[in-house]
């Protein structure tokens, strides 16, 4: 039976180009969902970033995410194992859900830099798109965060904006609303 996970990263950033050329992910947040529609679980935890350990100011006022935070976390390579027997991701037909691609590149890179297999993205969905494919306006994509989007679509935006966990349960909101209308492809 196909579980979905709704998931959202938070990855260090800065005004400008990253140190040493790349982002880490720095908070994985997450809402199991199966076949049903039940909300199943929640999944939450910070990394520490190796490659560039210290936030910027700009990352830790955008995320509220504090410095100790990421200090006490363990690493991807850590966390990640976590977050696949959480989800039952490996071994399963579970699909990893996103608002954007920019999180499927975020996990694929982590994984390259900890050397950690990363086959089960290919279960991956961008939600933003196939959201757009919904809501076909003029153009063809629906403009505005996923904030706006959460009130356009009638949903308090709870929690804290930039923030995985509650990113994640606001656009489970959106794939509950939506829940028949989703395509899978395995």
């Amino acid at each position: 039976m196909h579980n979905y996970i709704i998931y959202d990263l938070e990855a260090t950033c800065w005004l400008g180009r990253p140190p040493k050329g790349l982002n880490e992910i720095i908070e994985i947040g997450a809402v199991k969902i199966n076949a049903y529609g039940d909300v199943l679980s929640r999944f939450e935890r910070f990394v520490k970033p190796t490659v560039n350990p210290l936030l910027s100011g700009f990352c830790k006022k955008l995320t509220s995410i504090k410095q100790e935070q990421v200090d006490r976390a363990r690493t991807f390579d850590k966390v990640i194992v976590d977050f696949l027997d959480w989800g039952d991701i490996y071994d399963s037909d579970s699909f990893i859900c996103s608002w954007g691609s920019n999180d499927k590149k975020l996990l694929f890179d982590d994984c390259e830099l900890h050397d950690v297999d990363h086959e089960w993205l290919d279960n991956y969905v961008n939600l933003k798109d196939q959201y757009d494919l919904l809501k076909r306006q003029g153009n063809g994509t629906v403009k505005g965060t996923l904030k706006k989007i959460v009130v356009k679509e009638g949903f308090e935006f709870t929690g804290k904006q930039h923030r995985a966990i509650s990113d994640a349960e606001n656009l489970a909101k959106i794939f509950l609303k939506y829940f028949d209308e989703w395509t899978f492809v395995q």
